[in-house]
């Protein structure tokens, strides 16, 4: 889900241009001074990269992994809008790196850090009334990288946006391969992605989830944000052949009242347990508490059977963590004996 401000492949159609001349994807190419100027396509914005970038900022949690997991924390001087603490394997790099803010941070603190380069997640962070715009950015020759997952979505109104395809877990693997590539270290993008592969079908193993039905929670009690078919929850479910109830929505996370929940009653409610504190009901236990004491839900059939399981917010977002959801998703479905 994209954030609150004051939550692959198809990607970013990666375009490679050395010095003007042809498209050149080589190890050699990209990994000196000499392969640079890079032209991407990212997002259908054109974006000149002159030389390997030293002073990222990453405005969202799930750009901050991939940069940290390829390896990058001493070219990276400031990150931002965290829902979760980083994850465990990347948390040394990330204390060396400097924290902007929790939240999103103002457009002059990011511009105090002198960055030559801004990535981000989702186009509320780098788009109209977020952070910046990338034009703000590029006006002051700072170029950007917006996720891909998040181009290939419908962003109109104030919601977080709909998705007329569902996400694919190649593209999270091609936003690693693009921002591998854009810094140089195409080697580790290509090590990292393989080492994703290798734990989505780990994942996989753990359980058979037909025939099994869940719904996926990520915050707020009053009006909670629950994830419809296509977004990282509908990658989750499709790995593990899980049923979404709500998989009936394009949108990404409608807003659905209690009363309609407790009427396709899940076997397993999926729960943010996120650090946060932007909405109602952000950890699993503010939400468990909600579920049992709430004249609707309390009747549900799993809250009865205390069917929870817990993932963080990262999981519920694209991004490599996604991956860490299935495999949480799939353990817990095993340990309370669904599936087979």
């Amino acid at each position: 889900m994209r954030p609150v401000l004051p939550a692959l492949l198809c990607s970013s159609a990666l375009v490679l241009t050395a010095c003007g001349g042809a498209s050149d994807t080589s190890d050699a190419a990209v990994g000196t001074a000499d392969g640079y100027p890079l032209t991407i396509d990212n997002c259908g914005r054109e974006v000149v990269i002159d030389a390997p970038p030293q002073r990222v900022v990453s405005l969202n949690q799930g750009s901050t992994e991939i940069l940290l997991s390829l390896g990058l924390a001493d070219r990276m001087v400031g990150t931002a809008t965290w829902t979760d603490p980083v994850r465990e394997n990347l948390a040394a790099d990330n204390e060396s790196v400097p924290r902007l803010s929790d939240q999103a941070p103002s457009f002059e603190r990011v511009l105090e850090a002198e960055p030559d380069l801004v990535t981000a997640s989702f186009e509320s962070t780098l788009g109209e009334g977020g952070v910046a715009t990338r034009d703000d950015l590029e006006k002051l020759g700072v170029p950007s990288y917006l996720s891909p997952a998040e181009c290939e979505k419908d962003n109109e109104g104030d919601d977080d946006g709909s998705r007329a395809t569902p996400l694919a877990i190649d593209t999270v693997y091609g936003e690693v391969t693009d921002l591998a590539t854009v810094f140089g270290v195409p080697d580790k993008g290509a090590d990292l992605v393989a080492e994703l592969r290798a734990s989505l079908t780990q994942a996989q193993d753990v359980v058979d989830a037909e025939g099994v039905s869940a719904m996926f929670w990520f915050a707020n009690s009053e009006s909670p944000y629950l994830a419809g078919c296509c977004g990282a929850p509908g990658i989750i479910s499709e790995a593990l052949g899980l049923e979404n109830v709500f998989d009936d929505t394009t949108a990404e996370w409608p807003q659905i009242n209690w009363e309609t929940v407790a009427d396709r009653d899940p076997d397993v409610l999926v729960i943010g347990d996120l650090t946060r504190k932007s909405q109602t009901a952000e950890t699993a236990a503010a939400k468990i508490a909600f579920l049992e004491q709430h004249p609707v839900t309390r009747e549900m059939t799993a809250v009865k059977n205390k069917r929870y399981i817990a993932v963080t917010g990262a999981e519920m977002n694209p991004s490599i963590r996604t991956i860490d959801g299935v495999r949480n998703v799939a353990e817990g479905i095993r340990d309370l004996g669904l599936g087979r």
